[in-house]
């Protein structure tokens, strides 16, 4: 289909919010995401079908702002998993919704051991 049809394409902040939990989860590194407030202090890994509750999506002027609360794998480099989850988000955001990207803030929660 290569017929241009005229009109604006609007994304939901919740269906950004899965596609980010879903490449969140694909990074090496990461064992799961966290709620974005550990009311007890400690960070629990949030189960697959509410990985959206770790990502909080922001419209802004400049496009789409991204908070990212996640539990890292014991033993890796938080900054190089924090580098490699920023760019896998930035790609996933750009390739497949085409939204602009305003930028991506990792909040690391918690470290766990993977099992």
């Amino acid at each position: 289909m290569s017929e241009n049809i005229a009109g604006n394409l609007h994304v939901a902040n919740e269906v950004l919010a899965d596609m980010v939990g879903n490449a969140a989860m694909e990074c090496y590194g990461i064992v799961g995401m966290a709620a974005p407030s550990a009311a007890d202090g400690i960070a629990k890994i949030l189960p697959n079908s509410r990985l959206r509750r770790g990502v909080v999506v922001n419209t802004t002027e400049k496009g789409v702002h991204v908070d990212l609360y996640v539990v890292v794998e014991y033993g890796t480099n938080i900054s190089t998993v924090s580098q490699n989850l920023m760019d896998q988000v930035a790609f996933a955001l750009a390739q497949y919704a085409k939204v602009p990207l305003d930028g991506v803030d990792v909040h690391v929660q918690g470290i766990k051991v993977r099992k």
